[in-house]
């Protein structure tokens, strides 16, 4: 595939589930995990003058499961909080019209890492906002070609969060 094929921003779905401990010296620490749907596509520009393009359109997705520990500063009406778990995600790109070839559903160590915060506007819904970074390690090789390499992934989420 050519750089230019790739697609760019994604939407997706992140969920997670934390049970905190007992707050020791103003830190909470949290365990739980979380899980992430996102895809995103991209289709060749239209041809110009006459000049058909040689792009092809492509969907991405990534899947990512893993445990997490969580720790909290703050207090029952908002706080802040740093985390990070080691799992597995899928991620692949296939044209449009292509069916993924086995690798991509072949399931990659991943490590996240990042923080956020929660602001509680009534006692059990918060806006939250969450910046995380996912390493994803590098892919297996298939058919003489070499795997997908490692890569960092940015995923910067904004929603709602209940307690």
């Amino acid at each position: 595939m050519s750089p230019t094929e790739l697609p760019g921003p994604a939407i997706g779905l992140s969920a997670a589930v934390h049970v905190y401990l007992p707050k020791i010296l103003g830190i909470t620490v949290g365990l739980g995990g979380e899980a992430i749907v996102a895809r995103s596509s991209a289709s060749p520009p239209d041809a110009t003058a006459g000049t058909p393009s040689t792009l092809r359109a492509v969907t991405e997705t990534f899947k990512e499961i893993s445990p997490q520990l969580s720790l909290n500063f703050g207090h029952g009406r908002g706080w802040s909080y740093l985390s990070a778990g080691i799992g597995q995600s899928k991620w692949s790109i296939v044209p449009e019209g292509n069916a993924p070839f086995p690798v991509d559903e072949d399931p990659i160590r991943t490590i996240n890492y990042g923080g956020g915060a929660r602001w509680f506007v009534k006692k059990h819904l918060a806006f939250s906002l969450d910046v995380r970074l996912y390493e994803i390690d590098a892919g297996s090789p298939a058919f003489g070609f070499p795997g997908s390499p490692r890569t960092l992934l940015l995923v910067i989420g904004a929603g709602i969060s209940a307690k």
